[in-house]
Order: structure tokens, then C-alpha cells, then sequence
């Protein structure tokens, strides 16, 4: 699908030079397209990231070959926080395809229960339908009416099969009267491994990525995929950081049942970190309660836009907090510390296991300033330097000078302004 994932490697692979003989079950007349084709897809496809750009060209291949198919779909289960699946739609004679997901929670809906793609999952290694005759046998699913409408004339699904067994789906629909031939059929059977090749080669890097991104975020992916693994190697950059914790979290988790503890943090974690994320900047860890995000300086509006995340945030978690009221809990407090300066930015950790993040002085000074948030009863605590950084001296409260645990000189931490 149409995402950034890296090259493939550039293995010298040779199209054959003399004419081969069909391949079994081929008759003479198709055969040398039929393996135009395969050659193309496992040959020539190599330069190109994107299966859903390699699904069309593909398609349009087989309609220069004289297989009708008009309409033609890939289904893929994919590993993902948000979605389950997602679908690549091609019809003829469009020059891209459609690419939909599916979040968790789509096999309980009706549209798909009432589906062929159901029977396929639960076990059938062909679900085939006529669609131009009547007396077709086979339930008559709502999509069939469907493709009837656009002038579809049969319908099949065959599992596209990927290593160790798993199972996604391919789909063909004809437009010609009559269908597809018995020689269509094993047109399209035969180019199947070649596409399950090349589309699982491509959903692999996809997957690799969506994991990466999941779990260090899109930044620090970037940076990893980019080949920045080796233990100590980074860069040092300008960036306004903030550091969130949960306040009362262990009394919270001692008391509560599990599963509304896992609803409650879920649940502050979007309400943080959907804000963070919308205004630019990147969350690096999660660190139990809290997070540590940071807005590189690179952007000249970077402070501007964390303060507009915490102006977000702090709405978000209100509505939270009255949600909590409702069912019984007493709110969540918070605690947010905001500074700027310089950071170690790259890998940090043992030989064999690395934590991409920042460190240096600015991220220990952010930590202690969330900590002081307990002491001055103030939720959101920021520095002088990310103050006048930022030119937001109008909007804060001095709140003075303060000692912090590793420094030398005192802080001089500003809250905002309270409300009259």
C-alpha cells in the first residue's frame, strides 16, 4: 500500500531469453502472456515499493492479454493498533486503485456477516459465483447485487498465500457474458504465487514500519529504517520538551480492577498524546504513567505548538475527568514540565537491546519541573528559557526561583496565568 517503506534489495534476476513451453494446464495460445507476466511480477517489480500501484499495473496487463476482468481486489489482515484489514480496489480503466481499512470490531457488522468474504475466512478455498445467471447455485449476498449493477458478469475469491500458512485473498470479477473461460481461470490461478511473492515482500516491509512507528514513533522510525542502530549514534538537536505523569497512579492501580485501569490510561494517554501528536511534535516513551515528547527547535514554531498541545490536552482530559465524575471516580490529576534547550537525540542502551530517545541536561531540568508540579499545586509547570523561547511572558505567572534537585543554579518556573 502507498506508504514509505524502504527499497527491496536489487537482486540481478535474468529474463528468460528462448521461448519456454507452456506451463502445465496452459494452452498454446496464452501461455507466453501468461508468462510475460509472472516474469513481470517477480522480475521487473523490484523498483516499485507499493502493491497497490503493482496490483493495477498488473490488472491492466491481463486485459491487454484478453482476460476479461473488470474489477479485482486484495484483502489483506494486517498488523496495525487501529485497523484489522484493508482492502486495495481496482476496476478497469482507472489509473489507481482505492485503498480502504477495516478497524477491530468489522467482523461483528452486517455488512460483513452478509458477505462472501465471511465464507472465505471461515475455511473455503474458492467462493465463485455467476452473477449473469440465475440459476447460479450459492447464497445471493448483497454485494452480488452490487456488482450486478456495474454489469459483472462472475465473481471469484482465492486465498493469496503468504509463508507459514497465512491467508489473505485475491478477488476477480469479469464483465464479459458468460464469465471467465476454464483457460481465464487457469490464467489467473497460475500468476497467483508470483503475486503472493511480491505483495508479502511488500506488506512485510509495510509491517515492519507500522511496528517501528507504533512503538518509537515516526521520527525515530525514520532514523531507524535509515540504518541509525548503532549503539551511541545520534545527533544533537534544539527541541522544547515535555514530560507528562499521572498523579496517584499506584493508589489508582491498587484499587481499581485491572481492566478499568488499562480504560483509564488508554484513556488519558489519547487525551495526551492525540493533542501532542496533531501540533507536530513526537512522543519518544511512555514511561508507565507518563510520556516524554519533544518539538524540535527545527520548526520555528515548535514552542507556539506545544503550548497549543497542552491547551488541547488539558480540554481533553477535563471531558475525561467529567466522564470519571459520572461513573463514580474521582478525577485525574496531572502533572506537565516543559522545557528547551539541546538534546542527545539517537540510540542509547546495551549491545543487544537499544531505546531510541533523548537525553542531556534540558531533559533532566523538564523532569524536575513536572516533579515541582506536586509541591506548588500547579498542573503545568514551564521554564524561563522556554518562556522567553517561546514569547510568552504575557500569558504565564512568575511563580520564582527554585532550587532543582542536580542543578547548581535555580530555575525560574512559570505557571499559567490563573483564570479571574
Amino acid at each position: 500500500m502507498a506508504t514509505t517503506n524502504p527499497s527491496e534489495a536489487n537482486v540481478a534476476v535474468q529474463s528468460p531469453t528462448q521461448p519456454q513451453p507452456p506451463l502445465p494446464g496452459e494452452s498454446e495460445g496464452t501461455w507466453p502472456a501468461r508468462r510475460r507476466i509472472i516474469d513481470w511480477l517477480v522480475i521487473e517489480t523490484r523498483g516499485e515499493r507499493f502493491i497497490d500501484n503493482i496490483f493495477v499495473e498488473m490488472c491492466d496487463k491481463l486485459v491487454e492479454a484478453g482476460v476479461p476482468v473488470a474489477r479485482a481486489t486484495l484483502h489483506f489482515r494486517i498488523h496495525h493498533p487501529q485497523w484489522i484489514g484493508a482492502r486495495i480496489l481496482w476496476r478497469k480503466g482507472l489509473a489507481e486503485a482505492e485503498l480502504d481499512t477495516y478497524a477491530y470490531g468489522v467482523e461483528d457488522t452486517t455488512q460483513y456477516l452478509s458477505s462472501p468474504l465471511r465464507d472465505f475466512n471461515e475455511g473455503a478455498e474458492e467462493v465463485r459465483r455467476r452473477l449473469d445467471d440465475p440459476t447460479s447455485a450459492g447464497p445471493d449476498y448483497p454485494l452480488y447485487d452490487e456488482l450486478r449493477a456495474e454489469g459483472l458478469t462472475e465473481y471469484i475469491i482465492w486465498p493469496l498465500l503468504h509463508t507459514l500458512g497465512k491467508r489473505h485473498a485475491v478477488t476477480f470479477a469479469s464483465d464479459r457474458p458468460g464469465g471467465f473461460s476454464s483457460d481465464d481461470l487457469a490464467f489467473l490461478k497460475d500468476i497467483l504465487p508470483a503475486l503472493a511473492l511480491v505483495s508479502e515482500i511488500r506488506l512485510k516491509n509495510r509491517f515492519a514500519r507500522t511496528l517501528l512507528e507504533t512503538y518509537v514513533g515516526p521520527h525515530a522510525s525514520e532514523q531507524i529504517l535509515a540504518g541509525a542502530t548503532t549503539r551511541g549514534s545520534g545527533v544533537t538537536v534544539g527541541a522544547a520538551i515535555l514530560i507528562c505523569d499521572l498523579r496517584d497512579f499506584t493508589k489508582l492501580s491498587d484499587l481499581w480492577p485491572r481492566d478499568d485501569v488499562i480504560e483509564l490510561l488508554n484513556g488519558y494517554f489519547d487525551a495526551m498524546s492525540e493533542p501532542i501528536e496533531r501540533h507536530g511534535g513526537e512522543i519518544l516513551k511512555f514511561m508507565g504513567d507518563g510520556l516524554l515528547a519533544i518539538f524540535p527547535l527545527s520548526n520555528p514554531c515548535a514552542c507556539s505548538q506545544l503550548l497549543g498541545a497542552i491547551g488541547e490536552a488539558q480540554a481533553a482530559l477535563a471531558v475525561l475527568n467529567e466522564e470519571n465524575l459520572r461513573k463514580g471516580h474521582d478525577p485525574l490529576g496531572y502533572g506537565i514540565g516543559v522545557h528547551v534547550g539541546d538534546v542527545m537525540y539517537g540510540n542509547i542502551g546495551s549491545r543487544r537491546r537499544l531505546d531510541f530517545t533523548v537525553i542531556g541536561p534540558a531533559v533532566n531540568i523538564a523532569s524536575r519541573l513536572e516533579t515541582l508540579t506536586k509541591e506548588l499545586k500547579r498542573p503545568v509547570l514551564l521554564s524561563r528559557a522556554f518562556v522567553e523561547k517561546a514569547g510568552c511572558a504575557g500569558q504565564m505567572e512568575n511563580l520564582g526561583s527554585y532550587a532543582l534537585r542536580g542543578l547548581d543554579e535555580p530555575v525560574d518556573v512559570f505557571a499559567f496565568s490563573r483564570k479571574k
